[in-house]
């Protein structure tokens, strides 16, 4: 059991459940933040509310203390009228009356220095009662507790004898106006709000998560039939292919992409299995000849021309073991990926030499190289003189006097090409003879007309070192075009 397995199992395997506990998640994220965010709000604006209330109240005790009116005592908003030089307070109201301020009152008398008129806000601490007697309470209970308190100032002087007598306070009194701003109504809101909220999201979160569930499950069924397809796709029978919904969203593509990834291995199972017969095809003749002659010398022994028949054993044998070395060097080409080596080639010296070097004995022709300065290439020495010693081989075979290779720098590449003058290439099998066991003459000689490996070959370590090989057009034989990506020369390094 590896360490995985445990966390596997607590974390669902289904891509459906997986998308619907992502979609949950993800919406229990916004959903708390959202909540969050409401809550703060709500409570912002609740106690701005409970101000709002506590000023209007604040305003209208001053007005009917202005008229000389004593405020009655039930109110929503807890409230205190003091005055200097009077124990017991003016007025009260709300839940004031569980302090009973008939006795003494409750909050501060005003200060001598205080400016009448204006309008204060400050926290203060609730007395604690002496006697927790609930037969007046109104409201709350607010023993012990701060809260914010508004207050005003009023000047008995500035009113007429007949009121101050009837708020029976001094004639040089100043009386103090408190209103109580009470908090719990804007809690009791918050915490309304906050279990309704809660609530919703804890549905519309089982909601999105069934929403999440079924789209997701909706959405994958034609990957399903697309994976129930795929599972019938054998090497006896790979022709089967998907099928491609009408939708053009990503599961068309992937389907698409199935099919096209199917059809390529189709096609290289197909071209796997032509290889092999092609390759079969291509032993058994030079083996054919060589047990045929092999057998008829052992049948007639003193008939036999024994030199005569060790040469053409012996050439048998040699193409039989070029055709094996072909067919490991495509085995290998096959498997490694294209690259190019540190090491730096100069193709117009590589030419020059096999130039010099390639036997023209069987039939009279000129091989010349023709190149204006130096041609460096990233690669590998060994595989370039192949690629190009099959290059000339396959024109030494069709050349009818002359072969021409041309070394040219152009920009960032360098040009390599060898035109010979034999019947050249039709149009249409340009491509056809850099696939392998090709020979278009079929009338040539197998002896000489080659195994059909060459240019596939050539072609192979072209694309190997990041190049391109190609056949141009020409009027006059075959012209062979290789371009590689150029090095910089020693001086421009």
């Amino acid at each position: 059991m590896n360490a995985t397995e445990p966390q596997r199992r607590w974390w669902p395997r289904s891509v459906r459940a997986r998308a619907a506990l992502a979609a949950a998640s993800t919406a229990a994220v916004i959903l708390v933040g959202i909540g969050w965010w409401v809550h703060r709000d709500v409570y912002r604006e609740s106690t701005q509310i409970a101000e709002k209330q506590a000023e209007m109240q604040l305003w209208a005790l001053a007005d009917q203390l202005n008229e000389g009116v004593v405020p009655v005592r039930r109110s929503a908003v807890p409230y205190e009228v003091v005055a200097t030089g009077r124990r017991t307070a003016v007025a009260y109201g709300g839940s004031m009356e569980d302090f009973d301020p008939g006795t003494r009152h409750v909050l501060p008398a005003p200060s001598e220095a205080t400016e009448p008129g204006g309008l204060t806000i400050r926290p203060i601490r609730m007395p604690v009662r002496r006697d927790d007697n609930p037969r007046y309470r109104f409201n709350v209970d607010m023993a012990g507790g701060t809260y914010m308190v508004m207050s005003t100032d009023i000047s008995a002087d500035e009113l007429s004898s007949d009121k101050v007598a009837a708020l029976g306070v001094a004639a040089d009194a100043k009386l103090r106006i408190y209103a109580v701003v009470l908090p719990h109504t804007a809690e009791a809101i918050t915490k309304t709000t906050d279990r309704l909220l809660l609530r919703a999201g804890l549905v519309s979160l089982v909601l999105i998560a069934a929403v999440a569930y079924f789209a997701v499950r909706i959405a994958l069924r034609p990957v399903e039939a697309i994976r129930v397809l795929t599972a019938s796709v054998t090497a006896s029978d790979p022709r089967e292919r998907v099928t491609v919904p009408a939708t053009g969203h990503e599961i068309t593509a992937l389907a698409t992409t199935i099919n096209t990834t199917l059809q390529r291995l189709d096609n290289a199972a197909a071209q796997q299995r032509r290889f092999v017969a092609d390759a079969a095809h291509e032993l058994r003749s030079p083996l054919t000849t060589l047990l045929a002659s092999l057998e008829v010398a052992l049948a007639y022994p003193e008939r036999t021309d024994w030199p005569a028949a060790a040469t053409t054993a012996a050439r048998q044998t040699r193409r039989l073991h070029a055709l094996a070395e072909d067919l490991l060097l495509l085995a290998r080409l096959d498997t490694r990926t294209p690259t190019a080596g540190p090491e730096t080639v100069d193709l117009t010296a590589l030419a020059s030499r096999l130039t010099e070097q390639y036997p023209l004995t069987e039939r009279p022709l000129t091989l010349t190289c023709d190149s204006s300065a130096p041609a460096h290439a990233h690669g590998n020495l060994d595989e370039y003189e192949r690629l190009l010693r099959n290059l000339i081989d396959n024109a030494a075979r069709h050349a009818a006097h002359r072969i021409q290779i041309t070394i040219r720098n152009q920009d960032a590449w360098v040009v390599l090409t060898v035109h010979d003058d034999g019947p050249g290439v039709p149009t249409e099998d340009a491509e056809r003879i850099f696939e392998r066991f090709v020979r278009l003459d079929d009338a040539r000689s197998r002896d000489h007309g080659g195994t059909g490996l060459g240019l596939a070959i050539a072609r192979d370590l072209a694309h190997r070192h990041r190049g391109t090989l190609t056949l141009t057009p020409r009027t006059l034989g075959a012209c062979f075009q290789l371009r590689l990506p150029r090095a910089p020369t020693p001086a421009e390094k």
